[in-house]
């Protein structure tokens, strides 16, 4: 059975290290968006992995049907250029992966709310601008500016996806800083990670960053 693995976790949780592990692994990745020199399939260069999610998802009902050609997907929502698409919060599109994909593995990316809170904040304009503005499920327009409504989001994100996956041998929450985040990862996907450290990192901050 093919394996293809899907990260569920926020922006800022550890995505960016996530996908350069699981290319080093092997596995052919979309992180946040579809770069050029990574397909030759025409119109899909520079799309969202979030807009490709839901086209795939409403026109064939499965959310991957648009990326074939890609074993991994570690960055899945976005909120630019107008667009606020969180795929990792709908049931209905997760349950979609599910049954579409039965060998799937679903992980989670997580660090401790006040953390990732503070790394949202400090990344470009994510916490002062785009989230705020971004109208997200579970974080409305105008929500998202404090700290404490910021981690109230992020802890309420990860006990959704908990009460989803209660159970589910599928699912793997892990601490993206944990010495053990990699050797988790490994017993769940049933692939070895030959590297684990630190992408694309804000420069007050010793965890990894991504750039959504």
């Amino acid at each position: 059975m093919r394996l293809r693995v899907v990260n569920l976790g926020l922006p800022k949780s550890g995505t960016t290290t996530l996908a350069h592990a699981l290319k080093v692994a092997g596995l052919k990745v979309a992180d946040y968006r579809i770069r050029r020199r990574q397909t030759e399939a025409a119109g899909l260069p520079g799309t969202f992995v979030a807009d490709l999610m839901y086209r795939g998802f409403y026109e064939t009902g499965d959310p991957l049907a648009h990326m074939e050609e890609f074993d991994g997907f570690s960055e899945i929502s976005t909120v630019a250029q107008g667009l606020s698409i969180w795929p990792q919060t709908d049931f209905a599109l997760i349950d979609a992966i599910r049954r579409h994909h039965p060998g799937v593995r679903f992980l989670a990316s997580w660090r401790e709310a006040r953390a990732l809170s503070d790394s949202m904040l400090r990344w470009s304009d994510l916490g002062t601008d785009r989230l705020p503005k971004g109208n997200i499920p579970g974080l409305p327009a105008g929500f998202g500016e404090t700290s404490r409504e910021r981690i109230t989001w992020i802890e309420g994100h990860y006990a959704h996806l908990r009460a989803i996956f209660a159970g589910d041998p599928a699912f793997l929450e892990y601490d993206t800083a944990a010495p053990d985040a990699p050797r988790r990862i490994e017993a769940h996907i049933g692939r070895d990670l030959p590297w684990w450290g630190t992408a694309n990192a804000n420069p007050s901050d010793d965890t990894e960053e991504d750039a959504a």
